[in-house]
């Protein structure tokens, strides 16, 4: 890996949260599963070649993994990877959901005929009881966007100590989260600066807001101004919930004369145990996905030259106050002719 855990000073444990104004409102995080009843977040997920090739190929390409074992499907929606698993020879598949698109589910399973290969329950998996002891195969679309934000993984960590045998398989098993330099001016501006002047009003106040909410969207690769980086790495089938909060240090080279406005941050998870690996990347040089490229604006545009190094630094936890929520903290170092040091703190909630 590229990255090494930081040990800059305003990244120790005493001071790296200590600028972040926490809110005083409790979430229990029944939005989330009341988000997914809706049939248009199912289509768009559906609709997303990248993501459902990618399990699709993952597993079916793979038979001699799934032949008669028992798969358990955690966030199964409307059941397409329960699908794939009994296509791929499941002797049995446990599809699990807690949003009312269950009781969709069940209807499919039905239509399909598959009643005694599929059997969907509704509930948390931290709550429900399955009718076997141990599984062999997890499968899970759990990600979020910024891999970690609003997903699943707390929840495929505990199915994994509770019921994965021994030998069994995570599908996917393996994580990366990559950053690099964004050029992206006129978002920049529409977004953020649009609060300097409003119908000649200085609404700047919520200008100071707005940058703290990273921007959720489309990335051209053409915009990328530098090298891109790992900055953290998660193994499922060994980590435990302490190793998804993180701090690392990264460093970019620029690769051409520009101004760089954000960090761009977006993900990949690795299905190793297949034949041969498949990756499934939202990288912006690649096909875009439902969950699109995650924008950090930075307060001052950073003038960069071919060849110059940023020095970075990142941490990330998950929300103290608002579930499934994360507080990240980016600090950045440019040397050369504009020298530059800041940091900056954002949430995703």
């Amino acid at each position: 890996m590229e990255f090494t855990t930081s040990n800059e000073t305003e990244f120790s444990n005493e001071t790296l949260w200590s600028g972040l104004q926490e809110n005083n409102t409790d979430s229990n995080g029944d939005y989330y599963f009341d988000s997914y009843d809706h049939f248009t977040v199912h289509e768009g997920m559906l609709k997303d070649n990248v993501r459902t090739d990618a399990y699709k190929k993952a597993i079916l390409r793979n038979p001699y993994l799934f032949e008669d074992k028992i798969v358990l499907d955690i966030g199964c929606g409307t059941g397409i990877l329960s699908f794939f698993a009994v296509q791929a020879g499941a002797k049995h598949v446990y599809a699990v959901d807690n949003s009312e698109i269950a009781e969709q589910a069940i209807k499919i399973v039905a239509k399909n005929s598959l009643n005694d290969k599929i059997t969907v329950l509704k509930g948390k998996i931290e709550e429900i009881e399955l009718p076997v002891s141990s599984v062999d195969i997890i499968i899970s679309e759990w990600m979020g966007i910024f891999l970690l934000y609003e997903g699943m993984i707390n929840s495929i960590i505990f199915a994994r100590d509770k019921w994965l045998s021994k030998n069994g398989l995570l599908f996917p098993d393996k994580a990366k989260i990559w950053v690099a330099g964004l050029e992206d001016a006129s978002c920049k501006d529409e977004r953020i600066e649009f609060w300097n002047d409003i119908y000649g009003i200085d609404m700047s106040p919520m200008r100071k807001i707005a940058i703290k909410e990273p921007s959720i969207d489309v990335v051209e690769a053409t915009n990328l101004v530098s090298t891109s980086t790992p900055v953290f790495e998660v193994d499922l089938q060994k980590c435990n919930l302490e190793q998804l909060s993180f701090i690392s240090t990264f460093r970019l080279q620029f690769t051409r004369k520009d101004f760089m406005h954000a960090i761009v941050g977006w993900f990949e998870v690795i299905f190793t145990h297949c034949h041969k690996a498949i990756t499934l990347t939202t990288s912006p040089k690649c096909e875009a996905t439902h969950w699109k490229h995650t924008i950090f604006y930075l307060e001052e545009s950073i003038p960069v030259d071919v060849g110059e190094i940023l020095n970075g630094a990142i941490a990330v936890r998950f929300s103290l106050r608002f579930e499934r929520g994360l507080d990240i903290k980016i600090s950045v170092n440019k040397e050369g002719k504009m020298p530059i040091h800041s940091f900056q703190y954002y949430r995703l909630r």
